[in-house]
């Protein structure tokens, strides 16, 4: 069984924290959020008065930094610092939520700051020897089934499409019924992937539980690792973002999502580059043949 949680000592600490947040208890919740609220502050001073701050104990800001995978607060401090000076005071105010009083220039370059930073993020992070296992069972099933609701929908079309394009046997499930009638169908050797921005959303879940228990290999992608979807998943992928204030269209996770599947998408099509590429050919020709006088 493949490890499901990134080390969050090797990778982002500000992603991380926003990652593990719901997971954490209630006090370390206050923690992690005196945290991301303004990270270059926490960076200079003691663990005394970060916990008086959270309205806690240093005891309960030592297990907070422990669940994230840290060892120590200096450790933690440090790593604030060496991101806050990466991003720069520019990229912290543009990395803040909307605000009541922004003008629309501000609010549009929040929000492209926010899918810029999170598809940068997601890259990062991004575990390598996960993506290439992903693709490695992908190259070598006989079907795949993709699992998502709402926004994660718009994403399981995208690989689904993209897969059908190069000639992998495919099929995006949004409707829940069929997504485990679909599963249910499935053998070993096949994969399915289900998409989850808070890896709790339960139809997503489900799907993937009746694909596991049918022998198919599990992909989970979603930006909370301790999430219930992981306990589904064989394999997880991670995004790395934090969502904006009225965030129903789900923007930046929507395109953290999209970067992995370009990701798999890539990676599979390159390995089999002659036959991917002569399939996106055929398929393009069949489409706009007319047009082009064919």
């Amino acid at each position: 069984m493949t490890t499901l949680e990134p080390d969050a000592a090797s990778s982002n600490v500000i992603s991380s924290i926003r990652a593990l947040l719901p997971s954490l208890r209630q006090a370390e919740q206050r923690v992690a959020r005196v945290i991301l609220t303004d990270p270059s502050r926490v960076a200079d001073e003691t663990i005394d008065r970060l916990a008086e701050r959270a309205q806690t104990s240093a005891a309960t800001v030592t297990r907070f930094y422990r669940s994230i995978g840290l060892t120590g607060f200096q450790q933690l401090r440090v790593q604030l610092a060496t991101e806050v000076g990466r991003r720069g005071v520019v990229a912290a105010e543009m990395g803040s939520d909307i605000g009541k009083s922004d003008d629309l220039a501000k609010v549009v370059a929040k929000l492209c700051f926010a899918g810029a930073q999170a598809i940068q993020d997601t890259g990062t992070q991004l575990d390598i020897e996960r993506l290439r296992e992903v693709i490695d069972r992908i190259e070598g099933a006989s079907r795949v089934d993709v699992y998502g609701a709402g926004a994660s929908a718009m994403v399981a079309g995208d690989l689904q499409q993209k897969l059908y394009r190069i000639g992998r046997a495919s099929y995006a499930w949004s409707e829940a019924h069929m997504a485990r009638t679909g599963a249910a169908l499935l053998k070993p050797g096949d994969v399915a992937i289900g998409f989850s921005h808070s890896g709790e959303t339960e139809d997503t879940v489900r799907s993937l539980r009746v694909a596991r228990e049918h022998g198919a290999t599990t992909v989970a992608v979603t930006n909370h690792p301790r999430s219930s979807i992981c306990r589904e998943a064989e394999i997880a992928l991670f995004t790395s973002c934090h969502e904006v204030s009225f965030r129903a269209a789900a923007t930046s996770s929507r395109q953290a999502q999209l970067a992995i599947v370009d990701c798999i998408f890539m990676g599979l099509a390159q390995r089999t580059f002659d036959e991917s590429r002569k399939a996106l050919g055929e398929t393009y020709l069949a489409v706009h043949g007319e047009l082009l006088g064919e």
